[in-house]
């Protein structure tokens, strides 16, 4: 149940949304938020009313968008998209409605604009934060490798494949990936034991008592996991083997009260790897640094999911340039001017 997390995790439809943010001159920032459901006729028919389209639902679970209220409703074949926009004053204001959520709680982020007059341009500096989700899992994943190796395998930073063949780097990946597959199994093996302990009053004749059961948590965790290349676990079977009874089966029961509430609270943590938004950002003017992300005809794409909160805050960043077509003016207007001048003072000497 504990290993095979990652097959559940990668066997899951992560929701279509994408988060599109528009910088312009005069500071004003907005925001689209877009999402697209497939509907079968039946489905798509109830979305007119009238000459009207209503918004597609239900809306992914990772996003609150009471704040948005402008949308536009689009419906191509058996796919609906909708999009929300609103705009903002300030990315202080943006950021106190950030529409996304993990599990229902808000996703933490704040940004800032800066503008610096150069003369013939102006500089825009946008940089957005988005806070690190690391306290979803008790076990802190630094427990398991050193920062860079961590920060490298969530976010891509630091490069830690650079100036390596491919051979090089298959091989070095290849080492790292233990750490994450034990990372999640531990975190997820402690999740199932603490619920079984919050719960342990609702245990029939248990073999040993509460305090026991939490002092054998490790030589259990051990014992169920000794098999490394094991496919699956039972993992009915492996508490019954170690306790040699049958006690805690209904935790692992969906058909019981206590089965489907671990199964709840596991599936709830899963839930946050479907996390996956792709960012767009566009600028003013000229695009001179993309901070990570990847310019696409104009426009900024970012990777905005799940894992790269977990080794810290995700940080967006991009610098752009607006030409000052009147700072050439004026200069062209003030070489003239002086040429002007020194031809007219040469004659007035002669």
């Amino acid at each position: 149940m504990l290993l095979t997390s990652a097959v559940f995790i990668a066997s899951c439809e992560k929701p279509n949304v994408r988060m599109h943010t528009i910088v312009k001159e005069d500071g004003w920032i907005e925001r689209q938020i877009t999402y697209s459901t497939i509907m079968s006729q039946e489905e798509r028919d109830s979305l007119w009313k009238g000459d009207n389209v209503c918004w597609a639902e239900p809306v992914p679970e990772c996003l609150n968008i009471d704040a948005f209220m402008g949308s536009n409703t689009e419906v191509n074949g058996d796919t609906v998209t909708t999009t929300f926009s609103r705009s903002f004053r300030s990315p202080e204001e943006m950021c106190e409605q950030t529409p996304l959520q993990l599990n229902g709680r808000h996703l933490q982020s704040s940004a800032k604009l800066e503008k610096k007059f150069r003369w013939f341009y102006t500089e825009y500096i946008y940089e957005e934060t988005f806070n690190t989700v690391a306290d979803t899992f008790k076990l802190p994943v630094t427990n398991y490798a050193d920062q860079d190796v961590v920060s490298y395998w969530f976010t891509g930073q630091p490069n830690l494949l650079e100036g390596l063949n491919g051979a090089e780097a298959s091989e070095k990946i290849s080492k790292m990936e233990p750490f994450v597959t034990q990372w999640i199994n531990d975190n997820l093996f402690k999740m199932g034991f603490d619920y079984i302990v919050n719960h342990y009053d609702s245990i029939q004749n248990p073999p040993v008592d509460k305090e026991k059961f939490v002092a054998l948590q490790d030589s259990l965790a051990k014992s169920i996991m000794k098999d490394e290349d094991k496919a699956e676990w039972d993992a009915a079977e492996e508490f019954e083997k170690f306790f040699h009874s049958n006690a805690y089966a209904p935790f692992f029961d969906d058909e019981t009260p206590l089965g489907k509430g671990l199964s709840e609270e596991l599936s709830n943590k899963l839930n946050i790897f479907w996390f996956s938004v792709p960012y767009t950002l566009e600028m003013p003017g000229m695009i001179v640094n993309p901070g990570t992300g990847i310019i696409k005809d104009g426009i900024i794409h970012y990777s905005l999911t799940f894992e790269r909160l977990i080794p810290g805050d995700y940080i967006i960043t991009a610098t752009s340039r607006v030409t000052n077509i009147w700072a050439y003016v004026v200069s062209i207007l003030i070489i003239l001017a002086a040429i002007f001048l020194f031809i007219y003072q040469g004659r007035r000497k002669k």
